[in-house]
């Protein structure tokens, strides 16, 4: 009986119906893929064609098969009563990774769990040993937490949560769960166990590394790198909700400028527009974008505007995209996916006639007004209820293919700048998926409140997110929702979130200021209303000159962020990284979850508890490098806890050095 097969470079197994295969996919990595009553498609959600494989050994036995690629060895043994086969994946040592669950006959366990759902696809459950480790990764998630070990995760996109199914392990592995449907992951004391609600097949890619950076490098090379980072991505970027009109906006730039303040990007946020989804200014309260674009970059600014995805009913592009298929359709009920201002429905991302009818109005509006950066809101899609069963995409059920959404939104902007000639698009997302890096998108962690626990779980968030290859990320410095400018306790969290914002991919300011202020149109009639003043000088006498330090600060390493944009770009290295991703040997790293490394260079110790004015830190160990406070020039060698002051206008960072 021939239990296994090998198709060019791939090993394939077969038994009771089930088809599994595995392929050496990119340096020292593979792809495993298993499908049941059917062939293998070879779905491209977010791995790209891998390099031809060199020295690949597929060795065939009796009942076992194993495939090595490079630095990773994939053993296939059949347990059990029905001789499944159950996977073990082996480093360079011949240590082992990861390894399916067994069968344990009596048991019957299967590891690859296919669930019909009657007259369609799969409920698929996946499960592996678990194993002493750490695991990091996953994207963004709202919880004060690093290593999920021990945490259940919902795969699916919310508002402030970004699912991107990669991580990177303590064990010396890097994992991409390859299935963009709506499901679940739980890292297990007892064992890892990956759902997707509906699907066809198994689809997942596992890679082997001696460092987290090698991890991170095999991962880019598998699902693309990010484009180079753009000069205006170095600085400083203003927001507010909203800039309501043109002379508005001017005259904060003018005001920066007036004040000697560098500022790279100043931001027009949402409902500029007449209707969603007409996608061009609002003629009334911006009357030449052109005129207005042509100034701001004299002053060395560059202007992004905010497009949303959704179409509103009354929008004058609504009709047509409805007759030509474009909106996402709704599997019951009324037409309607978010109900805001207007009622209205995204255009389907998936659908390449959708991105390409919604960038040539974008072209046509913006980009030939001279707008060259894009804020893409409402990525995820922010559904009403989030409801993901109702809701279809040319690709498919949401249930099948949602998590997708945010991906194909950063492409229709990112093809239609390429297209247009423009080097390295980066825009800013809501929300992302694996490969969305390759895509430009910087993402930025949502809607969430302006409270320290909010600020604390930035922090995790954005190095969960480098470590699932998404390396352009930033917050709204001093969160979205609920700062009251005059507020002195507002105030400080707001210079402390300042701080980290400087040592952060991107530093952008940005909220929905209290109290805010009414806006009408010349006939009287009201429309949204915008916040409160959001910029430098807002904020009082105290914190001014703290905040103008810290924006000089930021332009003070702008050769140095440039080159940390370059290894992302290059290598698919994160920006901000955790002390383990840096420090891997040494054991106090793993836990550290309230201070990092920008770079390799910067330690980085937020202070994020009102009141605070110390901080304790630890020194990691390391040869031959000693750490030399940034403010103070005082010195203190590795290996040790030290405690430093944190006066309000002062967040520790240390600069590793080397001896000479």
């Amino acid at each position: 009986m021939e239990w296994f097969q090998r198709e060019n470079n791939a090993l394939i197994w077969r038994n009771r119906g089930e088809t599994l295969k595995i392929t050496p996919w990119g340096e020292d990595s593979v792809r495993v893929q298993s499908v049941l009553m059917g062939e293998i498609e070879d779905t491209r959600y977010a791995l790209l064609e891998p390099a031809e494989a060199e020295n690949v050994e597929i060795l065939i036995g009796e009942e076992e098969a194993t495939l090595k690629n490079g630095g990773i060895t994939v053993h296939v043994g059949m347990d059990g009563w029905h001789h499944d086969a159950c996977l073990t994946f082996l480093n360079s040592r011949g240590e082992v990774l990861l390894r399916e669950t067994n069968p344990s006959n009596a048991l019957s366990l299967r590891s690859r769990k296919f669930e019909p759902h009657l007259g369609g696809d799969f409920r698929l459950t996946v499960t592996f040993e678990a194993g002493e480790e750490s695991i990091f990764g996953m994207g963004q998630y709202q919880e004060d937490i690093l290593d999920w070990k021990g945490c259940t995760l919902e795969l699916a996109h919310r508002n402030s949560q970004a699912s991107v199914p990669f991580y990177i392990s303590t064990r010396g592995y890097g994992f991409l769960w390859h299935n963009p449907a709506i499901g679940q992951v739980s890292f297990g004391l007892n064992r890892t166990t990956w759902q997707a609600d509906y699907t066809r097949q198994m689809d997942y890619w596992v890679t082997a590394g001696d460092t987290p950076s090698d991890i991170s490098r095999h991962y880019a090379q598998a699902t693309g790198f990010a484009p180079m980072m753009p000069e205006y991505g170095l600085g400083f970027w203003q927001c507010k909700l909203r800039y309501w009109n043109q002379k508005q906006l001017l005259e904060v730039a003018r005001e920066y400028k007036r004040r000697g303040l560098k500022v790279d990007v100043i931001v027009c946020d949402f409902f500029h527009w007449p209707r969603m989804g007409d996608y061009r200014f609002d003629p009334e309260f911006f009357p030449d974008p052109a005129a207005m674009v042509k100034e701001l970059k004299e002053m060395g600014i560059e202007l992004m505007v905010s497009v949303w995805p959704q179409v509103s009913l009354n929008s004058e592009n609504y009709a047509e995209m409805l007759q030509q298929g474009l909106l996402v359709r709704a599997e019951y009920g009324e037409q309607i996916g978010m109900r805001f201002v207007e009622d209205s429905m995204f255009f389907d991302a998936t659908n390449p006639r959708a991105r390409s009818y919604v960038w040539e109005k974008v072209r046509k509006n913006y980009y030939d007004a001279g707008i060259r950066i894009f804020w893409l809101d409402e990525a995820e899609p922010e559904y009403g209820t989030y409801d993901f069963k109702n809701y279809r995409y040319h690709l498919g059920s949401n249930q099948r293919i949602g998590n997708i959404y945010p991906q194909m939104y950063a492409r229709t902007f990112y093809d239609g700048m390429r297209a247009a000639g423009q080097e390295n698009p980066v825009n800013l997302l809501r929300c992302a998926w694996a490969g969305s890096q390759r895509y430009g998108a910087l993402v930025w962690s949502g809607d969430i409140m302006s409270r320290w626990e909010d600020f604390r779980r930035q922090v995790c968030a954005g190095l969960n997110m480098g470590m699932a290859g998404i390396p352009w990320w930033t917050t709204d410095i001093g969160g979205f929702h609920g700062g009251v400018v005059d507020d002195p306790d507002f105030r400080e969290l707001l210079i402390r979130w300042f701080q980290y914002g400087a040592y952060c991919p991107v530093m952008r300011l940005h909220g929905d200021r209290r109290p805010g202020e009414t806006v009408r149109r010349a006939d009287g009639t009201q429309v949204l209303p915008s916040g409160g003043p959001n910029e430098v000088w807002s904020y009082g006498e105290e914190a001014y000159p703290i905040l103008v330090k810290y924006m000089k600060r930021r332009e003070e390493m702008r050769d140095y962020v440039r080159d940390l944009m370059r290894e992302a770009h290059e290598n698919g290295t994160p920006l901000i990284r955790s002390m383990w991703y840096v420090f891997p040997e040494d054991e106090t790293c793993r836990d550290l979850r309230d201070q990092y490394m920008f770079g390799n260079r910067y330690l980085v110790a937020p202070v994020m508890e009102k009141g605070q004015r110390e901080r304790k830190i630890y020194l990691p160990k390391e040869r031959a490098a000693y750490y030399a406070n940034v403010d103070t020039g005082e010195v203190y060698e590795a290996g040790q806890w030290i405690t430093l002051p944190a006066p309000l206008d002062t967040m520790p960072v240390l600069e590793k050095k080397p001896f000479m």
